[in-house]
């Protein structure tokens, strides 16, 4: 497969663990197998960067797909419970973090690769109003197909940097760059803030309704 990494400058050697401990599943290397979502990350900050391409081999390596029909949303959020810093607090929220880490979690320190949502600004805070209880499941989920949400390939392990080759570079200009990520961050927002004002149904579980009643990660009303 052809993998992107964005970046502000070009990585032909991958560093196991040079990334930061605060990324989505902690330290990897993070990969997309969209060119163009790649090219809005390298400018994430508003300078030109590198789109970097790479062929990967995923054969032989043990692949942790939060995606997948056996892992839910909440999956995911426990994760970045673990690794993501900057979490609302007060209200439930921690003791909704606490909860999810306790019975959603799974290390993705035992994998090779991580495949799942990536928690741009815009998904996180979508994330974090679940967390504190201002929206439901249905409407976080609903909200994670947002504004063309990308899914990302984590390399975690030494072993799966090996099955990592780089091909080449394109240099990315952060003025046409960057404004289709503050465009496609807009767009999300815009989109979640209709969703958010839409009636809940009365059967929609909260995250207060999740901690009160038990829901592990076999419950069928997760699915």
């Amino acid at each position: 497969m052809i993998l992107y990494h964005g970046s502000d400058h070009i990585i032909e050697v991958p560093v196991h663990n040079g990334s930061k401990r605060n990324n989505d599943y902690g330290y990897g290397f993070y990969t997309t197998e969209e060119a163009e979502l790649a090219k809005e990350w390298a400018c994430s900050d508003n300078r030109d960067g590198y789109c970097n391409r790479y062929e990967a081999d995923l054969d032989g390596l043990s692949i942790l797909n939060l995606n997948s029909p056996d892992y839910n949303i909440l999956n995911w959020l426990a994760i970045l419970t673990k690794y993501r810093t900057y979490w609302q607090r007060g209200s439930i929220a921690d003791e909704a973090k606490a909860y999810l880490h306790e019975n959603f979690f799974i290390d993705p320190n035992g994998y090779d690769v991580i495949i799942g949502y990536r928690a741009d600004d815009s998904y996180f805070s979508f994330a974090q109003d679940f967390v504190s209880g201002a929206i439901s499941l249905a409407k976080l989920s609903e909200a994670m197909h947002l504004g063309k949400l990308g899914e990302q390939i984590v390399f975690k392990s030494k072993k799966a940097f090996t099955h990592l080759h780089f091909l080449d570079a394109e240099e990315v200009l952060a003025s046409v760059y960057y404004e289709k990520k503050t465009n496609r961050d807009r767009e999300a927002r815009r989109a979640y803030r209709s969703t958010k004002r839409s009636s809940d149904r009365i059967n929609e579980l909260f995250m207060i309704d999740i901690m009160r009643e038990g829901i592990k990660h076999e419950d069928p009303r997760l699915r």
